[in-house]
């Protein structure tokens, strides 16, 4: 029973990570490099994520600096950028390109607290289904007589106290996103 158990905690682990990573790409008015994640550029004829070919760093808190390691590689990063959902226009010296963050306007902050809760809430539905799995598993096993009805209930409060343990975390994050999304 412990290896459903190990299981389940694994996949309850993937998705609290999925979901920091998720809140790691909003754009929350500041500089960070995580808002690149998702952005790849053709680097002779292979998707390349952008941190792969270039230094990045972050300048007076808005403004992104993006330095590729080989300069001939600065359109393709700017072509790539502009095709994404950023919604960021990079300046490009020829050297290093530029992507300043302008100050979220108090409609844009609702909408991505908006999102932050979407998000969270799809990832508590994801805990609760591992949940109802293990609690599937362990039923089984002792229907098959593997584990006795005590067994059962154990599980089942073992089941539900770790959920509680993921879902408390996915608050958690989804809180502190919030915080910093709604700071002006």
């Amino acid at each position: 029973m412990q290896q459903v158990f190990d299981t389940a905690k694994e996949k309850m682990e993937k998705t609290l990570k999925a979901l920091h990573n998720e809140f790691a790409t909003m754009r929350a008015g500041k500089a960070s490099a995580a808002v690149l994640d998702k952005i790849s550029v053709d680097y002779y004829g292979t998707e390349t994520p952008i941190q792969q070919i270039a230094a990045i760093s972050v300048q007076e808190g808005r403004i992104l600096v993006i330095q590729p390691w080989d300069v001939s590689q600065i359109k393709p990063i700017e072509k790539a950028i502009q095709a994404s959902d950023l919604g960021i226009n990079p300046m490009n010296d020829g050297k290093v390109i530029r992507l300043t963050f302008p100050p979220l306007t108090e409609e844009r902050r609702k909408l991505l607290a908006k999102d932050v809760s979407k998000f969270a809430e799809e990832a508590k539905v994801s805990i609760r289904s591992t949940r109802r799995d293990v609690i599937d598993k362990i039923k089984k096993m002792q229907k098959n007589s593997e584990i006795t009805e005590d067994d059962l209930k154990d599980g089942e409060e073992e089941a539900q106290d770790l959920t509680d343990e993921y879902v408390k975390k996915i608050d958690e994050l989804a809180d502190k996103k919030e915080k910093e999304i709604m700071e002006i």
